[in-house]
């Protein structure tokens, strides 16, 4: 039996909730999985999960067996990439993560830039409006917007984006421009569904922050169908200011309540710790960095 195999299955399954999900994600027969995992627990003589309607329970032994397995293979992962010259050399893969539209506006053209200086570096980029776990899905590099609550990943400020506040002049034309943040009890919203973290409608007035929504009239569970939608005339939506400047500089968006707008969001780059840090992830930091903080500025 391969023993780092059998604990990269069951650790896609614990981590996945189930049998079924964990071979989805794998992208193995549930038949497979199942054999690999019972395989293990015959080879240790413990039982590790406990197969429930619900998905699956781990045993303690299996809590503890999962946590030495997590670690044993972050190791091994280390140990492969010194001896391939990784932390040494401009080689080898990057996987790196951005909010969608940050990415597709800000990040992408950076990175391919990096790509044509560096040919021997591969990089995946993943763009999704949801927080990647930087171990669980081997991300070397996320970018991140809003306040950050692992501490013990190494941050690096760019900058911050504004939260925005708009509408179309045809649906202000027809409804009414909010003069204060109380005014939007009356007016129709765009709302977000599916989001692990969805935009705050969050005012401030005299150093106190408050929140108000307008009624939901429309509810979506992307960004760019808001904005959509906000074009369209339907109604009021709370989005981030990169997402949208275009549009508020042709004047196809009129921007509302401005000076009741919340403190605007950090913007950072972050990484897991590391010594030493790989020589790929150090020079993709020190690349990006500086023009992330110049387009941030402008």
């Amino acid at each position: 039996m391969d023993r780092f195999e059998a604990m990269s299955i069951l650790l896609a399954v614990v981590e996945a909730g189930s049998l079924s999900a964990g071979a989805r994600r794998l992208g193995a027969p549930l038949a497979t999985v199942s054999r690999k995992v019972a395989d293990l627990e015959k080879h240790l003589g413990a039982r590790l999960v406990l197969r429930t309607r619900r998905g699956l329970a781990m045993t303690e032994e299996g809590r503890a067996f999962v946590a030495a397995s997590r670690r044993i293979l972050e190791e091994l992962d280390v140990a492969e990439r010194q001896a391939s010259g990784e932390y040494r050399a401009l080689r080898g893969g990057l996987h790196v993560t951005a909010p969608i539209a940050f990415g597709e506006r800000h990040l992408l053209p950076i990175v391919m830039e990096f790509l044509k200086e560096h040919p021997d570096i591969n990089l995946r980029l993943t763009l999704a409006d949801r927080q990647l776990s930087l171990a669980d899905e081997h991300v070397d590099v996320a970018l991140r917007i809003g306040h950050l609550t692992d501490s013990a990943l190494i941050a690096t400020r760019l900058g911050t984006v504004r939260r925005v506040l708009c509408a179309s002049p045809d649906y202000l034309a027809r409804k009414g421009v909010p003069d204060q943040p109380d005014d939007l009890a009356q007016h129709d919203g765009i709302s977000f569904q599916g989001f692990a973290t969805a935009p705050e409608w969050r005012y401030r007035r005299d150093g106190v922050a408050f929140s108000i929504e307008p009624r939901a009239k429309l509810s979506v569970n992307t960004t760019q169908a808001a904005i959509q939608a906000a074009l369209a005339g339907i109604g009021i939506v709370r989005v981030l200011s990169y997402q949208i400047s275009d549009h508020l500089r042709s004047g196809a968006l009129q921007e509302l309540l401005t000076e009741f707008a919340p403190e605007p969001l950090p913007v950072n780059v972050i990484h897991a710790p590391a010594d030493p840090l790989p020589l790929k992830v150090r020079c993709f930091l020190d690349w990006i960095a500086p023009r992330l903080r110049a387009q941030i500025a402008c």
